[in-house]
């Protein structure tokens, strides 16, 4: 072979070389972009949602919060996933879903599996449903799952959906939220904190890759921060307990119950039960917050603070009832009593709650002026809202004289709550104030939002009013509301140890502009007040709309709920202080210092400084608890038991924190001085991370 003939060979075989190679590369890059779906579109920039925070109670038990679930897909052409690997295991696979989902055969599953390899499918979704965390453990195990992403083809998706460990208590007031992509507020606390709750979301590009998009993180999500409320998970699910049965019992179509705290203003439990089918009631709207009713009887406590304050009367004066009728232009008012009580003094006329005799007191001492009546009643701040955490507060209706529908029988019937609108929290409210020894403060439901256990805002009690009227007249009415527990419409509530103060309320339920029906009648009964009546700590409202078995007197439809609710919650929060207040006592007689306890070895050098005699000094104990005596300070040792909350009580704020931290609790200290209580109780299990709160003094 001739040189040439050599070189041309030579420089032939290479261009075919080189020909062949770039149809690979070019055959290359058409199958990654058109079959195995290459980047065929710039990246995408997307938000990536932060975790929505939690909502608490008072306690910093989770309410609300967000918990992690996964939906299952599977790249069934995975490179790694051989035809052998395929067929060998496809069988278990398929009995495996069809054991776990439980929604169709293992045959169903497993030609849904051979139909996703022949087509073809990199991102086949395996089920709808969204699995727990601890499901997805299980789910990893399966066959070919457990060889992963790239051997197996296992896909999972992260959502988070929004829980309620505590079913629906306190649901309508706690709220909802959208869906699980917007996670934003829909009612309730979830909407009007959702700016706190949604965080801040992160940015991310998406990105395709074969057979589905990918998000790849560029800025990282800030989560939302918690919301801890006012809500008692013992006292709500007390109160939502006793106004279910009676509900169930009188077969009425809604009600509400309201605990408050009388000084802060928190509002401790909060219940809006409607049936929703025959025995069945669940929380569907917030009739406590946004239901303005015509509150009844209950607005009699402002009409006769209207008189006194104004000097018309006093409670020693006379009105007459005359046989249970007035007549007021062509409108006849009526009492319940039949026949009437004839001439009573203003203070049996309240108690009794006769609508003649308070009607009159106002009509006879206010018809040349009505205005001044009125203008009494907005000094008190009853025609304005009071500005709810919670969104769709009812605005109170209240008519001036001078106004369109303001009549000559405006101000009787105004005067025993007719032609006159309030929402149940707003009653309560002003009640509230009268426990309060006249000042008004806003209900709140939220204590602080907390970003990572720390407090990063705080609310306060917010006075509305001062003082709502004077405080002699206060004390006036604070004794008639005791008078109708005693001997008053409420006296079936009476003779409890530690006493009640309150009203009832029995109102008819007009029906828009029909007006009130003479025939089938529907009533609200109502009964708000306060515990306990000399001391007061508490305060309720609990509303009982359209009962259907004949009974309908606030006193026995409402007035029977509030004191289930008072027995208990007395039961459960006065006795247990009342023991913690004599072992206080206990633990400071003594003509020795007072002391907290904490580490011994820091007790030790301080009583040796000061040269006070100890007992027990060898005790085998890091932290001790101390007791005066008249010579020694007697050391006991405090033990801290493991997974249990450790009893605090009587350690200043240092130590408290040094050990609830070390048991793995975050705290929250109040107040200033020793730990006097703390929200968990001693001895109770409690989760890693969860809340505590104590309150010094």
């Amino acid at each position: 072979m001739d040189l040439k003939r050599f070189i041309v060979l030579r420089f032939g075989l290479l261009y075919i070389i080189v020909a062949i190679m770039a149809g690979l590369v070019v055959y290359s890059m058409v199958t990654l972009q058109f079959v195995e779906g290459a980047p065929s579109e710039p990246p995408k920039i997307v938000d990536i949602p932060a975790v929505r925070g939690d909502i608490l109670s008072d306690d910093g038990r989770e309410l609300a919060c967000s918990v992690p679930s996964y939906r299952i897909f599977m790249d069934v052409c995975a490179d790694g996933l051989t035809d052998d690997v395929f067929r060998s295991k496809v069988d278990s696979l398929a009995l495996c879903l069809s054991g776990f989902y439980g929604d169709a055969s293992k045959q169903t599953y497993k030609k849904r599996l051979i139909n996703a390899r022949k087509a073809g499918k990199r991102y086949y979704r395996i089920n709808s449903k969204k699995i727990s965390y601890t499901d997805l453990q299980k789910v990893k195990k399966f066959p070919i799952f457990r060889r992963g992403q790239y051997k197996g083809g296992f896909i999972v998706e992260p959502y988070d959906s929004r829980e309620k460990p505590f079913g629906l208590l306190a649901s309508r007031t706690i709220g909802s939220i959208y869906g699980d992509k917007s996670l934003g507020g829909k009612v309730g606390l979830e909407k009007s904190y959702d700016k706190d709750l949604r965080g801040r979301p992160g940015k991310g590009q998406r990105i395709k890759v074969p057979g589905r998009w990918i998000t790849q993180e560029i800025i990282p999500s800030v989560n939302g921060r918690d919301i801890l409320t006012t809500i008692n998970v013992e006292m709500q699910d007390i109160t939502e307990n006793a106004l279910l049965n009676q509900l169930k019992k009188q077969d009425a179509l809604y009600g509400v119950a309201v605990l408050m705290e009388v000084q802060s203003g928190e509002v401790k439990a909060i219940a809006n039960l409607k049936r929703v089918a025959p025995g069945i009631y669940g929380e569907v709207y917030n009739y406590a917050v946004g239901d303005a009713t015509e509150p009844g009887s209950t607005f009699k406590l402002a009409s006769v603070i209207a008189a006194l304050e104004d000097d018309v009367v006093t409670l020693d004066d006379t009105v007459d009832t005359r046989n249970g009728e007035r007549k007021y232009y062509k409108s006849i008012m009526r009492d319940s009593h039949h026949g009437g009580y004839g001439r009573i003094t203003v203070r049996e006329a309240f108690e009794k709650s006769s609508n003649v005799g308070i009607s009159s007191i106002i009509y006879d001492n206010y018809k040349d002026n009505p205005r001044r009546f009125v203008d009494r009643v907005y000094s008190m701040g009853l025609n304005e809202p009071l500005g709810l955490d919670i969104k769709g507060e009812g605005k109170p209706v209240f008519r001036y004289p001078g106004d369109t529908l303001w009549s000559g029988i405006s101000l009787p019937w105004m005067s025993i709550g007719y032609e006159v609108q309030m929402t149940p929290m707003q009653i309560l409210a002003f009640y509230n104030a009268i426990a309060n020894n006249g000042t008004k403060v806003k209900p709140r439901f939220v204590k602080a939002i907390l970003d990572n256990g720390k407090v990063v805002e705080e609310f306060d009690t917010e006075v509305l009013n001062a003082s709502i009227c004077s405080r002699s007249t206060v004390e006036k009415v604070h004794e008639l509301l005791k008078g109708v527990v005693e001997h008053g419409t409420a006296r079936n509530i009476s003779g409890s140890s530690y006493g009640i103060a309150g009203k009832t309320g029995t109102a008819q339920i007009a029906h828009g502009t029909s007006g009130y029906h003479s025939k089938g009648k529907e009533y609200q009964g109502t009964f708000v007040g306060y515990f306990p009546a000399d001391e007061p700590v508490y305060s309720c409202i609990v509303v009982v709309n359209s009962p259907r078995r004949g009974v309908y007197y606030g006193n026995l439809v409402a007035g029977t709920v509030f004191r289930d609710i008072a027995d208990k919650v007395y039961a459960k929060s006065f006795e247990r202080q009342e023991v913690a207040n004599d072992e206080v006592v206990k633990e400071t007689t003594g003509n020795m210092p007072y002391s907290k306890g904490g580490k011994k070895d820091e007790l030790l050098t301080v009583f040796e400084d000061i040269n006070v005699d100890v007992e027990n000094a060898d005790i085998d104990s890091e932290w001790l608890s101390t007791k005066a005596r008249e010579y020694e300070i007697l050391l006991r040792p405090k033990t801290i038991p493991e997974g249990r909350v450790p009893d605090v009580r009587g350690m200043g704020a240092k130590d408290a924190v040094c050990v609830l931290e070390n048991a793995g609790l975050k705290v929250i200290v109040q107040g200033a001085g020793r730990v006097r209580n703390q929200s968990l109780r001693p001895g109770d299990v409690f989760r890693k991370g969860q809340l505590i709160i104590l309150k010094m003094g």
